[in-house]
């Protein structure tokens, strides 16, 4: 499967099953007439193995030692890395940034793979409007870790102002999709 094929059958996955035209409250608190739920290409087989399939184009083990972000949309997309990476023979590990600590057992913010000191790291999420969830998840890596944030990617971006709020706080925000590409070329019937 070529790198072209791999993100035009994920592109045209997401348009299928990702797409919502529907009135939402965001979790940013903005107001939106669609809704993107990536988890329901994530979570199935082939989203999960095409996410994961270019994801990993744009990285490397080379440049990030494992993968993780916010819980729960980048859950299912850190996962995927970490299996097929392995299954290619270049592990990239996995890791969950809880939104907060657990009132029991280990109380950890971070779960998964245990890194060692100053491992370099991607952050990533499924969807970014303002991009708050991936600087909070930036902001916990941080506070709880000596890890270097080498990367931070989105599946898809609301083109709302993530970029320009991750670029404010010094990261480049590397994106595979763009709402553009999304609903582009396709009309939208909006009042559907």
């Amino acid at each position: 499967m070529t790198n072209s094929s791999v993100r035009e059958q994920l592109l045209k996955l997401l348009r299928q099953e990702a797409l919502e035209f529907k009135d939402v409250i965001l979790s940013s608190g903005r107001r939106s007439n669609y809704y993107i739920d990536c988890r329901r290409v994530t979570l199935s087989a082939m989203g999960a193995y095409l996410t994961a399939k270019l994801v990993m184009q744009h990285l490397s083990p080379q440049t990030v030692d494992a993968i993780g972000g916010l819980t729960l949309g980048a859950d299912p997309i850190v996962a995927a890395v970490a299996a097929i990476s392995y299954q290619e023979g270049h592990p990239i590990h996995a890791f969950i940034v809880r939104k907060k600590a657990k009132d029991h057992g280990h109380q950890y913010l971070i779960e998964g793979s245990y890194l060692a000191q100053r491992a370099r790291v991607a952050i990533i999420d499924d969807v970014v409007t303002s991009g708050n969830s991936i600087i909070k998840a930036i902001r916990i890596v941080q506070q709880q870790t000596d890890w270097q944030i080498a990367r931070v990617m989105c599946l898809v971006d609301r083109q709302e102002g993530a970029r320009k709020l991750l670029a404010r706080k010094g990261y480049e925000l590397s994106v595979l999709f763009t709402w553009d590409e999304l609903i582009f070329p396709y009309q939208i019937d909006w009042n559907k």
